[in-house]
């Protein structure tokens, strides 16, 4: 999949109506420090379209990017942003909820967890909320490159186990510096839309 155009459509906030879009939407959930924006950056291969920040919690809102009038990347707010006060955390989770379960077009969810660390609980309920809306999650094991190679395979394992994973949900590592995993997030989008790569 070559991707050659890429432009934010469509915010949607805490008291937007969800777009009535004609395309597929694809859409990339986890926690606010994930490494979320920087991942759909290198997606569309730009440096800043989807905004990231040194403070985690800058995506508030859900953000629809147009991809060659193919198909939608929809950015979710991220989570388990500690500083959030208890009624934005709920404000938020109502917002990811209403999307995953009423969006027409909502074809996968991406979910990104730290390969170096175990998930969280909010990882596990947000990996639930994925499964009870009907679109079993692909995971994206981000930061990649801060773990030795030889050590992928087990921190692969810990993901898949505190996630309770079945077998054929794909985990893919991904590094934003050597863009390991980016070609396999490609395939997988290509494999859902009937469109030349």
């Amino acid at each position: 999949m070559i991707i050659k155009t890429a432009a934010l459509e469509t915010v949607c906030g805490i008291t937007s109506k969800l777009p009535d879009n004609e395309l597929v939407e694809f859409a990339f959930a986890g926690k606010s420090n994930v490494g979320k924006s920087t991942l759909i950056n290198g997606l569309m291969n730009r440096k800043s379209l989807a905004r990231t920040s040194a403070s985690p919690g800058k995506t508030q809102t859900i953000n629809y990017y147009n991809i060659n009038d193919q198909l939608y990347f929809v950015d979710l707010p991220g989570y388990g942003y500690t500083k959030a006060n208890v009624e934005t955390k709920a404000k938020w989770g109502k917002m990811v909820d209403n999307y995953l379960n009423n969006s027409q077009k909502l074809n996968a969810v991406f979910l990104l967890v730290d390969i170096r660390h175990k998930p969280s609980e909010n990882d596990i309920q947000m990996c639930e909320w994925i499964t009870l809306s009907g679109n079993p999650p692909i995971i994206i094991a981000t930061k990649a490159d801060k773990v030795k190679r030889s050590q992928i395979s087990k921190h692969l394992n810990i993901i898949r186990t505190a996630l309770n994973l079945e077998r054929e949900i794909p985990i893919i590592p991904y590094s934003a510096h050597t863009k390991q995993g980016r070609e396999e997030i490609y395939e997988i989008l290509g494999s859902y839309i009937d469109v030349d790569s």
